[in-house]
């Protein structure tokens, strides 16, 4: 395979026919997103940090899952199954 055909083949979006490296993030990452950003309020009760930093690592799941499962390409799905694995990492580290 020449390399033009594997960046074609890793890239292009099997819906659109078009390069995807990216997109507008979708509800779960906003989710994450927000989650993330509410749980460093410094005046935030530690329950409710607690709460939204699981929510986050729900969110981050939900994301990365559904790359993984519905992503438009190879590349989509790779980038959902590094996220989730890397989080897993971090998180089980301590």
């Amino acid at each position: 395979m020449r390399f033009g055909q594997a960046i074609d083949w890793a890239f292009r979006s099997r819906a659109t026919g078009r390069i995807t490296l990216g997109q507008w993030p979708n509800l779960p990452l906003w989710l994450f997103i927000g989650s993330s950003v509410l749980a460093r309020l410094p005046a935030l009760p530690e329950a409710a940090a607690r709460a939204l930093h699981l929510g986050a690592d729900l969110a981050l799941a939900w994301w990365a899952l559904d790359e993984i499962v519905r992503g438009v390409n190879p590349w989509r799905r790779f980038l959902g199954a590094a996220a989730l694995a890397g989080y897993a990492w971090l998180r089980l580290r301590g």
